[in-house]
């Protein structure tokens, strides 16, 4: 039997006993080998052990998700793609890392540009592939975990029923008028022609105001507000390869011209006075006495634009519907000095023929006649692409008969895009 001592002193180690064991209630406990007495011993894992696969560790010992990750790549089109859109971009997309290089290539060995975004997560290239070629894409990644991943594909476009080709005037390096029109020729109709003047554009040296206009399904032309100011550089880029115009017609070829405009020459002819005013950079240069068009043959009103130069030009009626035997018929084959203003066949030239006539009465066949003085000055002067403003006569230009888009409102000109 226990003292009353002995029984308070035990029950105050069992209370101490409790208070351990709330202390250690978190704790992982194992049962010891061969533990003297059947006592517990607690054990925890530290840090170092740790064997979770992907883990980390942060500084107060507790573990995090791994940011490190190989590179998982996607390409569009895929693999082995074929009749791929050529109006469509190619993308390569990372989702870990970045994309460290990208090349795509067509099978003549042109390189497509592309362009990769901020974080160089993704490479997309400017949807400018060639009908019915084949593209091999190489490159390479780099994901998180520090290891490089190369990139290979291949895929093919579709074939194009027609090609879309275009020729321009004005030629590559010319110098020309202040009043010519950028003149695109398609050699197969533009079904789309909203899609296809996206990818037109005109760049210049100096602010100017204009806009596309189609003529036809196969013709769009370009002109300014007002005259292009003198001495402006000018840039045309018509960037359709693989543009779809329409009825499986894709654009195959793109390509760029530049070319300057000269210094200003305006024409003013007035029929009924029979004079000619030539303003050079806004000044009157010269005022020359001409003869137009007789009765039956009227000189046509209106802006005209010079087309064509000829130091000597031969000229056949035959080419305007009068044959040989008719009073009428002429045949000239070295007519000095000829600048065309017409598809129809009107020309500014030297008439030493007519100078009885020049400056007080009308007597060609719709030309415009001096003297060969003032044809060669004037020739000296012009260059094409020049306005020429015929006033005095009913008789007015026909849309198309030359370069007629200066006989255009400038509201009904911009309503001629597709884009309007």
């Amino acid at each position: 039997m226990l003292s009353g001592s002995v029984r308070k002193h035990g029950l105050a180690v069992a209370g101490i006993c409790v208070l351990l064991l709330a202390g250690t209630a978190c704790s992982d406990t194992e049962a010891g080998a061969g533990g003297g007495g059947g006592g517990t011993t607690s054990s925890s894992t530290s840090p170092s052990q740790s064997t979770s696969p992907g883990a980390s560790t942060s500084p107060d010992g507790s573990t995090t998700p791994s940011q490190s990750a190989a590179a998982s790549i996607a390409v569009v089109p895929a693999k082995g793609a074929k009749s791929v859109q050529p109006d469509k971009p190619v993308t390569v997309t990372t989702t870990a890392g970045k994309l460290t290089a990208i090349t795509l290539k067509d099978d003549d060995g042109d390189t497509v540009p592309g362009a990769f975004n901020d974080d160089k997560t993704q490479w997309t290239s400017q949807p400018h592939l060639k009908p019915g070629a084949s593209y091999k894409l190489t490159g390479s990644a780099e994901g998180t975990d520090g290891a490089t991943v190369p990139i290979n594909s291949t895929f093919t476009t579709l074939k194009a029923a027609k090609s879309l080709k275009a020729s321009v005037v004005p030629l590559n390096g010319e110098t020309v008028g202040v009043a010519l029109p950028i003149q695109i020729l398609w050699n197969n109709p533009v079904k789309d022609r909203a899609a296809v003047e996206k990818r037109l554009s005109v760049k210049t040296s100096v602010p100017v105001d204009g806009s596309w206009h189609w003529v036809s399904s196969k013709q769009v032309n370009y002109r300014p507000k007002n005259y292009w100011p003198a001495g402006t550089k000018v840039t045309v880029n018509i960037d359709t390869q693989g543009v779809n115009a329409g009825n499986n017609t894709w654009g195959t070829a793109s390509r760029k011209i530049s070319f300057s405009i000269g210094k200003s020459v305006v024409t003013n002819i007035n029929v009924k006075t029979h004079k000619m005013t030539v303003t050079i950079n806004g000044k009157l240069a010269r005022t020359i006495p001409i003869t137009a068009g007789k009765d039956g043959f009227t000189t046509r009103s209106g802006v005209k634009v010079i087309m064509e130069k000829f130091k000597i030009k031969h000229m056949d009626a035959a080419t305007v519907g009068l044959k040989p035997g008719d009073p009428e018929y002429y045949n000239i084959p070295d007519v000095k000095w000829a600048q065309r203003v017409t598809n129809s066949g009107e020309f500014i030239h030297g008439a030493p023929w007519s100078s009885g006539s020049q400056g007080n009465s009308n007597v060609s066949h719709g030309c415009v006649g001096m003297s060969l003085k003032d044809a060669q000055w004037y020739y000296n002067q012009t260059l094409r692409g020049d306005p020429v403003i015929v006033t005095g006569t009913t008789r007015h230009m026909e849309p198309g008969n030359g370069w007629t888009d200066w006989n255009t409102t400038w509201a009904k000109y911009k309503a001629g895009s597709a884009l309007s």
